[in-house]
């Protein structure tokens, strides 16, 4: 039996079926994880950066403009 890193939900696996690397969901919270190490049993939460969905970038075009001024200075 292991936890969940997000909950803390007791999260019935079979461990002897699974590798380092696999993945899973938390049937608690919903979180997708992954397992870190097998001895100990440790799962680690997949942020959405891990899953190759990458939040876009925020453009400040008013920070850009003070350093623009600045290198005019």
């Amino acid at each position: 039996m292991v936890t969940c890193p997000v909950c803390d939900a007791e999260i019935d696996v079979e461990e002897d079926e699974l590798d380092e690397g696999d993945t899973l969901s938390c049937d608690e919270c919903g979180a997708d994880l992954r397992v870190a190490s097998l001895d100990p049993l440790e799962l680690e939460s997949l942020g959405e950066d891990e899953e190759g969905e990458e939040e876009p970038l925020e453009y400040d075009e008013d920070e850009e403009d003070e350093e623009e001024d600045e290198n005019w200075k």
